[in-house]
């Protein structure tokens, strides 16, 4: 059976941005309706995978156990709302880093990829910035804009293509079931 997978930025589609970054689980808030936006994907059959570029850790804001505490508030969060997170890919880099899975760039995506023994082709990478788009255009993914966190900065920026764009992760995933029960899903 072929993988029903989703990915998902975290910072402004799963919960509320901070200029000043997520540094422990009390700044972690999620965004209203995202919860269950993501419960509801997991319900009807989505691997529901998260890639977050978290710079903090470079910029020494923020330590790898903070982070987990953080992504175990979010974890608990979905699974209080009956849902499942298949699992949480970060980049740890600085933006001058050079690396390949800070995204734009292709990295994270292509583990996920290579974790799920399946292509991230045609199917659904969630984000509310540029860099999120594009990195789901590299790996030949299907690009979604959504308008909270960056996003309507994201959708007033000219030089960015967004064919796809929701309110927020819940119009999307309402979206996706309505596809998936038409027999369209990913």
């Amino acid at each position: 059976m072929t993988r029903r997978l989703i990915v998902l930025d975290r910072d402004g589609v799963i919960n509320w941005d901070s200029k000043n970054y997520i540094k422990s689980p009390a700044e972690w808030r999620p965004l209203p309706g995202s919860i269950t936006a993501v419960a509801r994907l997991a319900a009807i059959g989505f691997d529901v995978v998260v890639c977050t570029n978290q710079s903090g850790l470079a910029r020494g804001l923020l330590s790898l156990d903070d982070l987990s505490a953080i992504h175990a508030r979010m974890d608990a969060a979905v699974r209080v709302a009956g849902g499942r997170l298949a699992a949480v890919f970060i980049c740890p880099h600085g933006p001058d880093d050079g690396c390949a899975c800070r995204k734009p760039q292709p990295g994270l995506l292509r583990a996920v990829e290579q974790y799920f023994g399946a292509s991230l082709c045609n199917r659904p990478v969630v984000g509310d910035s540029a860099r999120d788009l594009v990195a789901a255009s590299r790996v030949g993914a299907r690009p979604m804009l959504v308008r909270t966190g960056n996003g309507e900065q994201t959708l007033a920026d000219a030089a960015t293509n967004v064919t796809e764009t929701y309110r927020n992760l819940a119009t999307l995933a309402e979206h996706l079931i309505e596809e998936t029960k038409q027999g369209h899903g990913a």
